[in-house]
């Protein structure tokens, strides 16, 4: 229950800065709280910064870094960089930004493709390998990433391997003209993500982490998700299919999602509604369904649909 209630705390004071979102906003902190990053993908404007914000200003005693991702970074601007001290006549390490509770990668896509994968290793094992040295990173490391769909001028899409190290690709959209004029009142004066406070301590996420992944997750469930991951391999309009880190993550975001749906136990619903925005990037369309119009978020809620759910 002390679980739920932290859960709870971080949803309310997001959504009380994020307005008409309550899904997404449930859908990313259970992927901070499962241990996995998100990719935020949509139009100018939408809050995908203030989201971010808002999350890392929920927690208490949590660090908060921002990289603005042009093609002219570096990887040594995301990592760090050894520097030379005439003093000491050695090189001291200055660690880059990678080395924080939560880091916003924004507009990633801007970047090279080198920098780019220059967090695939901090993404996948929480820890950076600089100059031949292992540093490990923090027990949060959540990985913020946002990008715009619609400009493709001066990009540089992210590679397979990279979108299969996100958990979870989401999507805010636009909200409705109600809670938009809440928007703008909100605004008046100064913006809400300013006043926030934190709600929660760095060490209550960590126990959160820690109690998603004792959320009862039953066989049948296992075989169900491994069912549904599996029925993208083979798919005729699917070239890519989704690998067993899809399976993973799908298990462990399930997991947290419980705890803020106050179960101790993951239902198939739970799995559901997490499916889409878990398997969907990690699949490449076939070039013939590409040009039909078929994307890959319609063929995973087929298949959702399709695969028998375990009673």
């Amino acid at each position: 229950m002390m679980n739920y209630t932290t859960a709870v705390r971080l949803e309310n004071a997001v959504c009380s800065v994020v307005r008409g979102q309550p899904k997404v906003i449930r859908h990313v902190l259970a992927c901070m709280i499962s241990g996995g990053h998100v990719l935020l993908e949509d139009f100018p404007g939408t809050g995908k910064t203030t989201l971010a914000k808002a999350i890392a200003r929920t927690i208490g005693g949590a660090t908060f870094k921002r990289v603005q991702f042009t093609p002219d970074l570096l990887p040594s601007d995301i990592l760090g960089v050894s520097i030379f001290d005439p003093r000491s006549q050695d090189f001291r390490f200055h660690p880059g930004p990678v080395f924080t509770d939560i880091l916003l990668a924004d507009e990633i896509n801007r970047a090279s493709p080198r920098t780019q994968s220059a967090l695939l290793e901090s993404m996948g094992e929480r820890q950076a390998t600089i100059e031949g040295i292992k540093h490990d990173l923090g027990s949060i490391f959540f990985v913020i990433a946002t990008q715009n769909p619609v400009e493709f001028r001066g990009t540089y899409p992210l590679p397979e391997a990279q979108m299969d190290r996100f958990a979870m690709q989401c999507t805010l959209g636009y909200v409705s003209a109600a809670e938009e004029v809440a928007i703008l009142a909100d605004q008046t004066d100064s913006h809400p993500v300013d006043s926030l406070s934190p709600v929660a301590t760095r060490e209550e996420i960590v126990s959160l982490m820690a109690a998603a992944r004792q959320v009862r997750f039953s066989e049948e469930l296992r075989h169900y998700v491994v069912a549904l991951v599996g029925a993208t391999r083979g798919h005729p309009a699917i070239q890519l299919a989704a690998s067993p880190r899809a399976s993973l993550a799908l298990m462990k975001v399930s997991q947290a999602l419980a705890i803020f749906e106050e179960q101790d136990f993951v239902t198939p619903e739970m799995i559901q509604a997490v499916a889409t925005d878990v398997i969907a990037h990690r699949i490449l369309l076939a070039p013939d369904a590409k040009y039909s119009g078929v994307n890959a978020r319609q063929i995973v809620n087929e298949l959702i649909e399709q695969i028998p759910v375990p009673v």
